[in-house]
């Protein structure tokens, strides 16, 4: 298919042409188009597409079109899968083979993963302030000896556990 581009008056602006399909016998400005009005899809729940797949045939293709036009019977099952081929990018064992896209969006998920361990242990190192001397461990030690030694809560509480004579937990 071929379209004509038509001069509107004195305009330089290629925006001021209009649009119309050209005859053999035209000379203005013409520019060769592809159909791409329907584009073709193999899908699953669609058996036939709007279009077949290959539109430009070769030679040995458009005498196998025109031996197709015949008896079945008469063509090779390789003729037969190349008129297929011809139709049809994907037959429906091939549409419905796995795509291995798991793989793909695994290593994304790892990758994005990795990165914020990255950032964490980053922050821990370079970005918080270091831990209050109240969480080691032998601040805490001195802190229960002197909770005992207050007698906190002696009735149900944390002092009504220790034996004080004999200095262990009951």
């Amino acid at each position: 298919q071929k379209l004509c581009l038509y001069p509107v008056g004195d305009a330089i602006s290629p925006l001021w042409y209009y649009t119309s399909k050209c005859s053999v016998a035209d000379s203005r400005l013409s520019l060769s188009l592809a159909d791409i009005s329907l584009p073709y899809f193999d899908r699953l729940d669609t058996p036939l597409p709007d279009r077949p797949y290959q539109d430009s045939l070769s030679a040995a293709e458009k005498s196998l079109k025109q031996k197709e036009k015949g008896p079945w019977t008469s063509l090779s099952n390789e003729e037969k899968l190349a008129l297929y081929r011809i139709m049809f990018k994907e037959t429906y064992a091939e549409m419905k083979r796995p795509t291995g896209e798991w793989k793909t969006v695994v290593a994304g998920i790892l990758f994005f993963m990795g990165a914020t361990g990255l950032v964490v242990l980053w922050q821990r190192y370079y970005v918080y302030p270091p831990h209050p001397p109240s969480f080691d461990e032998e601040w805490q030690a001195k802190q229960v000896k002197r909770m005992l030694d207050m007698r906190i809560n002696p009735v149900e509480g944390f002092s009504s556990k220790w034996d004080y004579e004999k200095g262990q937990w009951k």
